[in-house]
């Protein structure tokens, strides 16, 4: 295979592919420089690509259709089938806005932590931005926590108060668009607390009063018995 060299869509050199979801793509894949018939194998990440007959030998076509949202950084790898280190890359760079939206309300109890999850995937990365009552919300550095990665963006409240009733806004954006998401935080009255240990000496009181009872009448039960 000395000499011998392939191109996908004109590129001699891997490369990265972008696009959007829906438009179906082609990748053509061509051999260069051999007096032979060459055949070619196609693969999706790891997998290979079933190709039909016709479609093997000095050139090789695959369409990606219709193109989605879970295909953005998947590698399509042409190669040489007798010698696998001639080969190009394509990497699909599939580009979608945020697409997070809806709402949500949560019930918390006073003094209790509650975490506001903002799940939405986009590429390019979008950032995250909170509001309170259509607010920029003023983070307090004891209180509050943002948390954020390509995919979810969090915000973390500990030991809310009555102070914190009211509606959060998550507004995801990008430099293709963006989304929102509306919280609704109530924040309720702290439940009374039982403490254990009385529940538990009550319990023992009766019982114990019980079974005295018991067998200070138990002449008494065993005549009607």
């Amino acid at each position: 295979s000395a000499g011998v060299e392939l191109s996908v869509n004109n590129h001699a050199a891997d490369f990265t592919l972008s696009t959007e979801p829906g438009p179906a793509i082609s990748l053509s894949c061509l051999v260069h420089n051999s007096s032979r018939a060459e055949e070619l194998l196609w693969y999706r990440g790891d997998g290979q690509v079933g190709l039909k007959d016709g479609n093997k030998v000095n050139i090789s076509n695959i369409c990606v259709s219709p193109v989605n949202e879970s295909d953005n950084g998947v590698t399509f790898t042409c190669k040489l089938a007798r010698d696998k280190s001639v080969q190009v890359s394509v990497i699909l760079d599939v580009q979608f806005p945020p697409h997070e939206s809806g709402e949500e309300t949560l019930h918390v109890e006073e003094d209790k932590d509650v975490t506001l999850t903002c799940n939405s995937k986009s590429n390019p990365q979008a950032q995250s931005t909170w509001y309170k009552d259509n607010h920029d919300l003023t983070l307090q550095q004891s209180r509050h926590e943002v948390y954020q990665t390509s995919e979810v963006f969090q915000l973390s409240i500990r030991k809310v108060q009555k102070s914190d009733n009211g509606t959060y806004t998550c507004v995801v954006q990008s430099s293709l668009g963006k989304g929102t998401r509306d919280f609704y935080l109530i924040v309720e009255d702290k439940k009374p607390v039982f403490p254990t240990e009385a529940v538990i000496a009550a319990v023992v009181v009766v019982t114990v009063t019980i079974l005295f009872g018991i067998v200070a009448r138990k002449d008494k039960i065993l005549k009607v018995w």
